[in-house]
């Protein structure tokens, strides 16, 4: 079954990817010359949603480029992102994100930094280790004889977020230091049933029962002194090789970085006290000049030092993050189809590759505009599993409905997106992806904004 969908995939792909190609020629045979930007840009993007259990969804994000004289066109002098939305039942998204390498007027410093309020009222979570884990859909599925609650693979979140990093050149062009600090503050908990019940007919109510978190809990698969959530205080070190050519989308060039963080118990993080280590190599291929780049990404995240709480597993880290929220492996910033967090492990790794053709390139009034296509293909596994002791389970649970009884294996996805720029720094997408294994979940339709990497 899995070679006949791999096939199906690759002829999907191939026929995708000629007709493509032809619509590009003919797209570009009417390119006119870009745009040099000066001053101010702003880019906006209105949100409006609706989720049956979290409510309607209202706010929006903007983001501010200052160019300046252009000089340094596509690369912007400073930028600026405010992102403001909220669900009707309380889940919401809070953020004030700056980036600068031209703040100290002695020294090429680059600064970063990000203060986020976070809530969420019903965040994935199915465990650990990937494929040791079982998951059910019809657990979560009215009307089907397992169903539990359209909850029960939900936790609820509220995270507070302070990073600061800094840049500076070792090799101009090449090679670069970084350093920072960050503060997380986590607040974990079983979700709020009575919130989301309210207003709705009693037919559609949730209904009041254990969730997978209140049952890891209660087994003590998750530690007491971590189930409510915690502070950490981390510091963040590490070396950069970059020779990209435009970060907000690069035809060539190479990103590489090797980063550790660490959280140590002399900054006041007790019995939580641990290291990360995070290697991620990035590349970029020009195949046709403007039009065609094959670009790869190859990551690896570990713990290395002491015990990393199980509300920190999922995070991952960079040196750079253009985007809000970045979880894996599983969702739109890591394996795209597979659930988000479906595979959460004390160290992982992963892949992505794409080819990104901007196939229409305008310009429109005073802005450089492009549509680009993405077909791309994933994969990830957890590499250092979680430690479980599954003889904590009750006897009286099913232990086949929470365990597979099989070793973690890598988790593939496929699919296609779809990207909007203005003025290259200024990115909409919409990314399509399908997971291979039906334990990783069906699909994902991701929109936001950024390329990948």
């Amino acid at each position: 079954m899995f070679i006949k969908v791999k096939i199906r995939f690759m002829k999907i792909f191939t026929i995708t990817l000629v007709a493509i190609m032809a619509i590009s020629i003919a797209a570009f045979a009417q390119e006119k010359n870009e745009k040099i930007k000066t001053g101010w840009t702003m880019g906006l993007i209105p949100t409006v949603s609706y989720n049956s259990d979290l409510g309607l969804q209202y706010g929006g994000l903007v983001q501010l480029f200052d160019f300046k004289d252009g000089s340094t066109y596509p690369k912007y002098h400073k930028m600026f992102r405010v992102e403001i939305s909220r669900y009707t039942k309380g889940s919401g998204t809070n953020q004030f994100f700056f980036d600068s390498e031209n703040l100290f007027k002695k020294k090429k410093i680059r600064l970063t930094t990000d203060f986020s309020y976070l809530t969420e009222k019903a965040l994935d979570f199915y465990g650990f280790n990937g494929n040791e884990v079982f998951f059910n859909p019809d657990f979560m599925t009215n009307n089907q004889t397992d169903y539990i609650s359209r909850m029960f693979y939900r936790m609820e979140r509220k995270m507070v977020r302070l990073t600061a990093d800094f840049q500076g050149n070792i090799i101009p062009g090449k090679l670069k230091w970084l350093a920072g600090f960050a503060f997380f503050n986590y607040q974990m908990g079983t979700v709020d049933i009575a919130k989301l019940n309210k207003g709705k007919e009693l037919a559609d109510q949730l209904p009041d029962t254990a969730l997978l978190y209140d049952k890891y809990v209660e087994w003590g698969l998750i530690p007491q002194n971590e189930a409510n959530g915690g502070h950490q205080q981390m510091l963040k070190t590490g070396v950069i090789f970059d020779t990209r050519d435009i970060e907000a989308n690069p035809s060539k060039g190479i990103w590489t970085e090797l980063l550790f963080v660490t959280a140590p118990s002399f900054f006041g993080n007790k019995e939580n006290a641990f290291t990360k280590m995070i290697f991620i190599h990035r590349q970029y291929f020009t195949l046709i000049p403007k039009q065609l780049t094959f670009v790869y990404r190859l990551g690896y995240q570990g713990t290395i030092l002491g015990d990393a709480p199980f509300y920190s597993q999922s995070y991952m880290f960079s040196s750079f993050s253009s985007v809000t929220i970045v979880e894996g492996l599983g969702g739109a910033k890591s394996l795209r189809g597979v659930l988000r967090n479906r595979i959460v492990g004390d160290g992982i790794a992963w892949s992505n590759f794409e080819f990104r053709w901007k196939f229409l390139r305008k310009t429109l009034g005073n802005q450089n505009l492009y549509l680009a296509l993405n077909p791309f293909f994933d994969a990830g596994k957890v590499v250092k599993s979680v430690e479980i002791d599954q003889s904590k389970v009750p006897v009286n649970e099913v232990l086949a409905n929470y365990f597979t009884g099989n070793t973690e294996k890598l988790h593939f996805t496929a699919g296609c997106g779809l990207h909007i720029g203005l003025n290259e720094n200024f990115v909409i997408s919409a990314n399509f992806g399908r997971a291979l294994n039906a334990l990783d979940g069906k699909n994902g339709i991701y929109i936001g904004t950024n390329w990948l990497f």
